[in-house]
Parts: C-alpha cells; structure tokens; sequence
C-alpha cells in the first residue's frame, strides 16, 4: 500500500514500492524509482532520474536529482542520482544527478545528509558517511566509507576523502584527505587520527599504532612524498590498513593533506 497525501503531485509514471509515505505538496516527476517503505516529506521534489533504495526517509523541502549547475550540461542526457538503503536526507538538502562525465551522482547506505547540505553532480558519497549541516560539495568529488565532514564545510571540486576520515567544521577542503585521519585548522592540516571514531568501529589497539606508525613515516621521517609511499608499501604489505592509505595515495590526483 502507498500513501499518497491528497496535495502530492505524484506522476503515475513514477514507480514507487510498498508502505511508501508520500507528504503534503511534495512533487514526484515521471522517471523515478523509489523502493519500499521510504517516507518523502512536505514539499521535497524527487526529479527525473532520482533512484531511491528502501526505507529512505526525505525530509521537507529537499531536491534531489535535480539538473546539475552545469553550464555544459544538457538536459537531453539521461543521468542518474542513486540513493541505497536506509539513508536519512534531510530538509532543504540539494542533491544533482551526474552530467555525461559519468552519467551519476551516487550516496551509499545508511548514510546521513543533514540539512541544507548541496551533493553537486557526478559525486560519489560511500556508505555510513555523515554529512554535517551546510556542507557544500562541489562536482566530481569522492568521499568514501565512513568518513565524517563538519558543518559548513566546503569540498572543491574533484577532491576526495579516506574511509574513516573526519573533517572539522567550517573548513574548506581543496587537497585530498587520506583515510583515518583527523583534519583541521585553516589552511586544512593533518591532526592526528581519527581515533575516537576508529574505536567506535572496532580498531583494534594494533591497529590503530600501525596506521599511526604510516602517517609519522608519510609525515615525520624526512622521507619524499614518493619514497615514504614505496616504503609503505613494501614494509607493510601485509597490513590492510597502511595498504588502504597506500592505494589512497596511488589514486589521488590532488595534493595531499599536509601537516
């Protein structure tokens, strides 16, 4: 059963699943897919190309899938904003599908947007992430599992942040975040790790210190950038955790997180 309030605007193009609640004046346009059991506020709007895993709750005044603010973009190409299981959008968040670039924009489950939050286009946010208050990300960026970034806080386009990460309040990001660390200051520095939340997630002492022993190695051994990541890489080849900031770094096309 689908409850739908009697002032939505719901397309009957739309497909929508089981024990969905649809609010007062919320707007629902043709190519949407939403799963089951999801709650979508008072006048949030679902655009074309919103794909909504189940148990979804979106809050009043929320967008998502809207067209991207793109200036190349045309809106004759058939892009995509996924949304996965058991996500919290909160109200008045603004949430843009991808451009041609990569045809989506994407949030993992049970991942949390809280309010007035902007996901720009062809981003990827992983799984159990947190996104603060006014957080505002810019086009392309890639934030991966876990990974926690403060209120009012603003990401550059492109950049990406670690699994495990967490990133303080009202900073910009404009370098890319390694995992498991703990960032601040103006300009963003390393602080340390992010050990309470490491902990909260089952890290183990050991290994915490290893991940600890590869940061004092990237940061403090007088090493270049390029040498302190082959040693890592081959000293800690047995260590999924250092392996992880190993690939981390391979991959990023940014500057790096300083301290």
């Amino acid at each position: 059963m689908i409850n739908i309030h009697p002032t939505a605007v719901v397309s009957p193009k739309a497909v929508i699943g089981d024990n969905t609640q649809i609010g007062p004046y919320a707007i629902i346009y043709d190519d949407v897919k939403i799963g089951n059991d999801c709650k979508i506020g008072p006048h949030a709007v679902i655009y074309n190309g919103a794909r909504i895993g189940n148990r979804v709750k979106i809050f009043q005044g929320a967008s998502v899938a809207n067209i991207p603010q793109d200036l190349k973009f045309k809106d004759d190409v058939q892009t995509y904003f996924y949304i996965d299981d058991d996500c919290i959008i909160r109200e008045f968040a603004t949430l843009h599908r991808g451009t041609s670039a990569t045809g989506k924009s994407n949030i993992g489950k049970n991942t949390l947007i809280m309010a007035y939050a902007h996901i720009a286009h062809d981003c990827y946010i992983g799984n159990n992430c947190i996104i603060v208050n006014s957080v505002q990300i810019g086009g392309h960026v890639t934030i991966e599992d876990w990974a926690i970034v403060g209120g009012s806080t603003v990401v550059h386009q492109f950049c990406k942040v670690g699994q495990h990460a967490m990133i303080g309040g009202g900073f910009r990001i404009v370098v890319d975040i390694p995992p498991y660390v703990l960032a601040g200051r103006e300009p963003l520095r390393y602080e340390g790790l992010n050990i309470i939340g490491l902990r909260r997630r089952g890290f183990t002492t050991e290994d915490i210190n290893s991940i600890k022993e590869a940061y004092n190695i990237l940061y403090d051994s007088g090493l270049l950038f390029m040498e302190a990541k082959e040693k890592l890489r081959n000293e800690y080849h047995n260590n999924i955790f250092v392996q992880n900031i190993v690939k981390f770094l391979d991959n990023s096309t940014r500057s790096i997180l300083r301290k």
